[in-house]
């Protein structure tokens, strides 16, 4: 039988059959040694093939190719790779900046992943509602800066905007990746969207202005008459996956469009002289925050060589 990875927990992976029906399945062993770098073998998003095996236990014995994927990996050295989901039509990361407050650093880290994997990414910027003139200050500069650069931004309140109509047309008929830092609210908005989910949410802590892990695992829902969502784990940190140094200024499209007037064609836009990149830096036509995000990635990834 086929099926659609919409949950895994550990070693059991929820399977919904073409019908609709929901098997709980174990993998077979094959698959699990298949792929040692990733710490996940199979995840949600997955079209897999499972077998009842006896005892009313049922087993994936095979995986598609994926049309995608999208991966993470701690900041930390870790050798081993998590997959966020796979087979989905955009990435979207919740951002808050207060309760808790998303770095610009991370939200730059999330477009470098995302655009590595050729995946869509929209920014979602949450709990405006509650922000102080200096946070709003910040919002409005980062909501420009984002939308100025060519991604897609939204803002509204998860608890007091009426209306999610800007958020269901870009939502409808498609699988989204739902990410953020533990307490953006991402439970609090897809059960706005469906309050049939009735998914966990937290308070957010006042000790630490950050927020409880209220979703354990990655699990796919259904929004009634919008479209599919994948709800992930808050993420603390994310590190870059393997992308050739040479290659990350191509993830930032604001460096794209100005590192072929490079004096060097493997310039690093760091020391070398007549760096076209450094000259926009210069002029304000690449931000200062976004060009300490690149150096962060870049050393980042020379570490990883020595």
């Amino acid at each position: 039988m086929k099926g659609l990875v919409i949950k895994t927990t550990g070693p059991i992976y929820s399977v919904r059959d073409e019908q609709g029906k929901i098997y709980q399945c174990r993998l077979k062993g094959n698959l699990r040694l298949r792929d040692y770098e990733f710490t996940n073998p199979i995840v949600v998003g997955d079209i897999v093939t499972f077998e009842l095996t006896g005892n009313q236990d049922y087993s994936i014995s095979d995986l598609d190719d994926r049309k995608n994927y999208i991966v993470r990996k701690s900041i930390k050295l870790s050798k081993q790779i998590h997959i966020m989901a796979a087979n989905i039509d955009q990435a979207v990361l919740m951002i808050t900046l207060s309760h808790p407050k998303t770095y610009a650093e991370f939200i730059d880290r999330y477009l470098v992943t995302s655009g590595a994997y050729h995946i869509p990414a929209i920014l979602l910027f949450n709990k405006i509602d509650l922000y102080k003139e200096k946070e709003l200050e910040e919002f409005n500069s980062l909501f420009k800066l984002y939308s100025e650069i060519g991604y897609t931004c939204l803002s509204f309140s998860a608890l007091t905007d009426s209306s999610f109509e800007e958020v269901r047309k870009i939502l409808k008929d498609k699988i989204t990746l739902f990410s953020g830092y533990s307490g953006v609210g991402k439970s609090t908005l897809l059960n706005r969207l469906d309050p049939l989910l009735n998914l966990k949410t937290a308070i957010i802590s006042e000790a630490f202005k950050g927020g409880k892990h209220t979703t354990t695992y990655a699990e796919m829902h259904e929004l009634k008459d919008i479209g599919m969502v994948i709800d992930t784990p808050g993420i603390k940190g994310l590190g870059i996956i393997d992308i050739p140094r040479d290659e990350i200024s191509h993830y930032f499209p604001e460096m794209l469009k100005v590192l072929k007037k490079c004096k060097f064609h493997n310039c690093t836009h760091i020391d070398e002289p007549s760096c076209a990149v450094k000259k926009a830096l210069e002029e304000g036509e690449i931000s200062k925050s976004r060009y300490k995000s690149y150096l962060s990635i870049f050393y980042e990834e020379k570490e990883k060589y020595r």
